[in-house]
C-alpha cells in the first residue's frame, strides 16, 4: 500500500473497511526514510510540557508526507496530554504549516479553540532554537479507604453515590436525571447537592468527598464536560467551572475532596481490583472514553481524550461530527464504529432509530451468529490491535481493561480474539507485552462511585 509517497507493508486489513491505513504503520514506514531532525513540544498547565524528538524528509517531493506525519504527531499529543502552546525547532516549514492550521478559519480550527478555552489561555505555535524538555506532575491518588468518605459518579443519564466507610460501602443510589439537555446549572448542582446530601444521611459524619464525571478538569475544575452541552457560556464560567467545589463546600465545609476525569477513574478502579499498574483503561460505549495509571500507581492530569485522536491515515476516513477530523478514535472504539460498518456488512438500520437501539439491534444479529454481524466485530478487533500498537508508542502502558456497551455478549468475544489473532500475526513483540483484561466480579462489586470516594487523601 502506497500512501503520498510512502509504502505501507500491512498483513490485516478490516474486512469492512479495506481502505483503512493504520496511522501506526505510516508513522513507521516514514520514519524508515526521514533523517530531518525536528523537535515538539506542547505546553500545558503549571508549565507541564510534553516533547517528541522526531524526523521528517525536509525535501520538496515529501513536503506533503511531512506536514501530514506532523499534522497527526501534534494532534495526538495535544488529546492525549492538552496543551495551549506549541514549540517547534528544526524546521521553518513546519512551523508556518502548523500556525497555518492552529488558528481561526485554519484545519485544526475546533482543536485550537477548545484548548485555548480549556486551558484559559490563547492558543500559540512558536518556532525555537531548543524546545523545552518533558516535564509531568503526576499524582498519587486514590486507594484512600480510611474515613467516612462519598463517592460520586456523574452520567449522561443517570448519576450515582455512595457512602463508604472504611472502605465499606453502607449505602449507594442510582438516580435519573438529564444533565445534558438542561441548560440551567441550577439544575445540575441541586441533583449533585441531593445526592451528597443522601449519602451523607447514611455516616456519622463526612471525611472527605471524591468526584467521578465525563469531563476534562484542571485543579478540580471542570474546564469542559458534555453534562453541561446546554448551559450558555457566561453561566457556564459563572456556575460551572467550580460546581463540583461548590457543592461539596457548600454542603460539608472545609473537607478534602477530589474531581477526577471518569475514564482515569475507571483505570483506577481496574488497577486497584487487579492488582496492576501501567494501564490504559478504554470504555467503547457512546464515545471512546479513556484513562490510564502510569507504573506508579498515579493519575497523570493528561487529557487522555483519544476519541480525537488519529488511528486511520486514510483521507478516506469517516468524518467525527463534532471536531469535523477524520479517522480519529470515536469512529472506530464506539457504538459509531458498529453503525459505520453496518451497511458495508449488509445490513440496513432504521434512521428513526437512536445510536444506542442500533447497537442493540447489531447486538441482537451477534446473538443470533448471524455472519454479517460477526464481520462488524472482526474489523473492529482488527482496528483495535493497528490502534493499539498507535496507543503503545506513547503510553507504553503493560495492561489495557475494556470496557463498555459494545464488548458486551458474543460481540465483544469476537472482538477480543480478532485482536488476539491480528496482534500475534502483525505485532508479535507487542503481543507479548501487552495484557488486556475485561472487568471481573472483582471490578464491577468495587464500583464506579465507590473508587470516586477512594480518590481525596485524609491528612
Amino acid at each position: 500500500m502506497e500512501f503520498l509517497g510512502v509504502n505501507i507493508n500491512m498483513k490485516n486489513s478490516p474486512e469492512l473497511d479495506p481502505g483503512f491505513i493504520p496511522l501506526h504503520l505510516f508513522n513507521k514506514a516514514f520514519l524508515a526514510t526521514a533523517k530531518k531532525p525536528v523537535s515538539i513540544a506542547v505546553e500545558r498547565a503549571k508549565g507541564e510540557m510534553a516533547c517528541y524528538h522526531t524526523f521528517i524528509h525536509g525535501t520538496p517531493e515529501m513536503k506533503e508526507a511531512d506536514c501530514f506525519y506532523i499534522d497527526r504527531l501534534v494532534k495526538f499529543i495535544l488529546w492525549m496530554k492538552g496543551g495551549f502552546r506549541i514549540y517547534v525547532s528544526g524546521d521553518e516549514m513546519i512551523y508556518d504549516y502548523l500556525c497555518s492550521i492552529y488558528r481561526a478559519g485554519g484545519k485544526q480550527e475546533f482543536d485550537w479553540d477548545y484548548m485555548a478555552n480549556v486551558f484559559e489561555h490563547p492558543f500559540e505555535v512558536l518556532l525555537v532554537d531548543q524546545v523545552p524538555e518533558s516535564k509531568d506532575a503526576p499524582q498519587k491518588i486514590g486507594g484512600h479507604f480510611g474515613g467516612c468518605r462519598i463517592g460520586f459518579d456523574a452520567g449522561g443519564s443517570d448519576r450515582k453515590v455512595s457512602a463508604v466507610i472504611d472502605g465499606e460501602t453502607v449505602y449507594s443510589e442510582e438516580v435519573v436525571w438529564f444533565p445534558k439537555i438542561n441548560a440551567d446549572p441550577d439544575y445540575h448542582y441541586d441533583g449533585i447537592v441531593s445526592a451528597l446530601k443522601s449519602a451523607a444521611s447514611h455516616m456519622p459524619r463526612v471525611d472527605a468527598v471524591g468526584v467521578s464525571s465525563a469531563g476534562v478538569f484542571i485543579n478540580n475544575r471542570t474546564m469542559n464536560a458534555s453534562l453541561f452541552l446546554k448551559v450558555p457560556k457566561d453561566l457556564y464560567d459563572k456556575k460551572v467551572k467550580d460546581i463540583y467545589i461548590r457543592a461539596i463546600t457548600d454542603t460539608f465545609g472545609d473537607v478534602p475532596y477530589s474531581v477526577v476525569n471518569d475514564g482515569d477513574v475507571s483505570a483506577l478502579a481496574g488497577a486497584i481490583s487487579l492488582g496492576e499498574n501501567n494501564m490504559l483503561g478504554i470504555a467503547m460505549g457512546t464515545s471512546e472514553a479513556v484513562g490510564y495509571v502510569d507504573g506508579n500507581g498515579c493519575i497523570t492530569g493528561w487529557l487522555n481524550e483519544l476519541a480525537f485522536c488519529p488511528v486511520d491515515a486514510s483521507p478516506a476516513a469517516m468524518q467525527d461530527e463534532w471536531s469535523k477530523d477524520i479517522g480519529v478514535g470515536c469512529k472506530y472504539f464506539s457504538q459509531d464504529a458498529v453503525i459505520k460498518l453496518a451497511p458495508a456488512a449488509g445490513i440496513q438500520l432504521e434512521e428513526s432509530l437512536s445510536p444506542a437501539e442500533k447497537l442493540k439491534k447489531v447486538q441482537g444479529l451477534m446473538e443470533q451468529d448471524d455472519p454479517r454481524a460477526a464481520a462488524i466485530y472482526r474489523s473492529i478487533g482488527t482496528y483495535l490491535a493497528h490502534s493499539f500498537a498507535l496507543y503503545h508508542d506513547f503510553y507504553g502502558f503493560k495492561h489495557v481493561l475494556l470496557l463498555g456497551r459494545v464488548m458486551s455478549g458474543k460481540g465483544g468475544d469476537l472482538l477480543l480474539e480478532t485482536y488476539n489473532r491480528v496482534m500475534a500475526d502483525e505485532y508479535p513483540a507487542l503481543a507479548e507485552k501487552i495484557h488486556v483484561a475485561l472487568p471481573d466480579e472483582k471490578f464491577r462489586r468495587v464500583g464506579q462511585s465507590a473508587i470516586a470516594a477512594s480518590l481525596p487523601e485524609i491528612k
